[in-house]
């Protein structure tokens, strides 16, 4: 008796998936490297100069880590309470961070100790950063003001009070040290000059603003608040250029990346994506376990960190080439030697080859087809698991009964739960190019089966109304692709010059001149 053959489950290629240069490069990375801090991470920020160290703010404490270390190096702790908004100066030797206590502290990198403090606002400092050449502060509060401080002198130089709610983001100019933008949560960006007393230029976000990102050439200025992403064109005086709305919560951190051709954005639905600063299309997406706070890129790309609300800090390291060597090495030599095992053996005449007979595994559904019982076979291709994750199962199933001529056999003698079962799987699936034709098989065998309990049943009768209807919206669908092809068909035949075909003979119709044909005269004998 011939061996039982098991049911074939045809490989779909994944629909939507596409290896782009993009997809190869971002997924490039090891492993993260997770670390539990003391609080949410508010911010991340890498120093400009190597080895590139990067300073973690969370909780009352600022942590600086190594490229590659898994514990800080140095802490600073002197804060009273939350502190927000760690920054390098552009030599890396000073660190400069706001509090919840309303005070800005100022450390030297190499020391533990705060050497300068700022007091002025009257609430919490969440934004602080360095202008161009490194002696003044920037500093945004909760009290609606920003304000620019004097390092020797650990004076306030100016202060602004434009917005009407809470300045929780801002960046200067690292060419021009006058020069400095704000975000607040009355939804603006402003401009400021310290040359002047007031703001030189207003543009509305729409939203919240969390997050601002200067390009390099500073000609470009990127705001995030809501689920916005909005990119404004400094030299057009701060005019809208493109508004993105990729992420489905509040997008909550932004940074460059691929020397300014990647931006890059995080936000509390737990996403990063990667957009083209050329046409600002996603490229790629990462998916992470909690919603995210503050993100960081390490120059050239060499390792992406990202802070959560839960406190953990994840460290992605890109793999260099060495890596990715001792990793095939290592991969490859066990399955080397039990391949070169056993080669050089020459068989004599005399030998006998013995051979092992391979056990067949079957899956549960392949043992009740061996057995004929078909009804289970199908029940059991269509467990929910199965059926919801892994459609090419119940399909391989329905396909097999098919062509053993059982399948109708295996539909009858359903009960209501049972039936909607199989009506809801066909109402997923049918419209999908890879099973229609075997869906449209079986619910018309459906349909012949159960046409008389039509009626009887309110769950059986919502799943076929719905099946009527999902009929009709591809019927409608199939209707407008074809007049669209009809559109498609005219343009292409005009847009291609007609040719004139020129017939053998005197005229350009074929005719001799004046439109008679030229016949030769016949003379009489």
């Amino acid at each position: 008796m011939a061996s039982f053959k098991p049911t074939r489950i045809q490989v779909y290629p994944k629909l939507g998936e596409k290896v782009t240069q993009d997809t190869l490069y971002w997924k490039n990375y090891k492993a993260p490297v997770q670390i539990k801090e003391f609080g949410a991470i508010t911010s991340i920020d890498f120093s400009p100069l190597a080895p590139h160290t990067y300073a973690v703010t969370a909780s009352t404490r600022v942590h600086i880590y190594g490229p590659f270390s898994q514990e800080p190096v140095k802490t600073f702790t002197r804060f009273k309470d939350t502190a927000y908004s760690g920054r390098f100066r552009s030599d890396g030797q000073l660190l400069v961070a706001g509090c919840e206590d309303s005070a800005v502290r100022l450390f030297d990198v190499s020391g533990r100790v705060a050497i300068r403090m700022f007091k002025g606002h009257t609430k919490a400092v969440h934004v602080a950063d360095f202008t161009s050449h490194g002696y003044q502060i920037l500093t945004g509060s909760d009290d609606y003001t920003c304000k620019l401080w004097d390092i020797p002198n650990s004076a306030e130089l100016t202060s602004y009070k434009e917005h009407t709610d809470y300045i929780r983001c801002g960046i200067t100019s690292k060419l021009n040290r006058d020069l400095f933008f704000t975000g607040s949560y009355d939804h603006t960006l402003k401009l400021f000059d310290a040359r002047v007393d007031k703001s030189v230029m207003n543009m509305d976000h729409g939203q919240p603003v969390e997050s601002l990102l200067l390009y390099p050439s500073e000609g470009l200025l990127v705001s995030a608040g809501g689920r916005y992403v909005k990119v404004w064109d400094l030299l057009k005086g701060g005019q809208p250029l493109v508004s993105l709305k990729n992420h489905h919560k509040t997008v909550t951190s932004l940074c460059l990346g691929s020397n300014g051709q990647r931006l890059l954005s995080a936000s509390l639905d737990r996403h990063v994506k990667v957009y083209s600063t050329t046409n600002y299309k996603v490229v790629h997406n990462f998916d992470y376990a909690a919603s995210i706070l503050s993100l960081g890129l390490a120059p050239d790309d060499e390792s992406i960190v990202v802070g959560m609300t839960n406190g953990i800090l994840s460290i992605k390291h890109k793999r260099t080439p060495e890596d990715s060597k001792g990793a095939v090495q290592q991969k490859r030599q066990p399955a080397y030697r039990i391949f070169v095992k056993g080669k050089n053996y020459v068989p004599k005449q005399e030998d006998y080859l013995v051979s092992k007979p391979v056990r067949q595994y079957l899956a549960k559904y392949d043992k009740l087809l061996r057995k004929f019982n078909v009804s289970k076979a199908l029940d059991e291709a269509m467990e929910q698991w199965t059926r919801l994750r892994k459609s090419e199962i119940p399909m391989a199933v329905i396909k097999e009964l098919d062509r053993r001529g059982t399948l109708k056999n295996a539909l009858a003698g359903r009960d209501e739960k049972e039936l909607c079962q199989l009506l809801s799987f066909v109402i997923m699936n049918l419209v999908d190019t890879r099973f229609t034709a075997t869906l449209t098989t079986m619910a018309e065998m459906l349909l012949d089966i159960y046409q008389s309990t039509v009626g009887m049943s309110s769950l059986v009768d919502r799943q076929l109304l719905r099946l009527q209807e999902l009929l009709d919206k591809e019927t409608e669908y199939q209707q407008e692709l074809m007049e669209v092809l009809g559109m498609l068909d005219v343009l292409f035949a005009s847009a291609h010059p007609r040719k004139e075909v020129t017939l053998p003979g005197d005229g350009a119709n074929g005719l001799a001149k004046g439109g008679i044909p030229h016949r030769p005269e016949i003379q009489a004998s």
